[in-house]
């Protein structure tokens, strides 16, 4: 029961951490650099899901400053998801 409140939590927490993409605002404002696709590659599997339900939410930044920003997103999605593998290879040998 705590690991599901806990979980909970975390993915509130992200939640509230899932940007919009407002085009007016990308025309005076400066691209989205490394530090931005890495947040954003870390949080882009809560993204897609409320994508899915909300339509001012996206989950790739269109207005970035090129390679820089993919590498980062592309950094920040290897630490999310191979993170989340790492946990579940732990919690299945703890089982056996």
């Amino acid at each position: 029961m705590n690991n599901k409140l806990l979980l909970l939590c975390i993915l509130l927490l992200l939640d509230s951490c899932a940007t919009t993409h407002d085009l007016t605002n990308c025309l005076t404002s400066t691209n989205a650099g490394f530090l931005d696709g890495f947040w954003q590659g870390m949080i882009s599997p809560i993204s897609f899901v409320l994508s899915l339900f909300e339509k001012d939410i996206t989950i790739y930044e269109i207005a970035n400053n090129g390679n820089w920003y993919n590498l980062g997103f592309v950094l920040g999605c290897y630490v999310t998801f191979k993170g989340s593998n790492e946990g579940a290879k732990r919690i299945n040998k703890k089982q056996s």
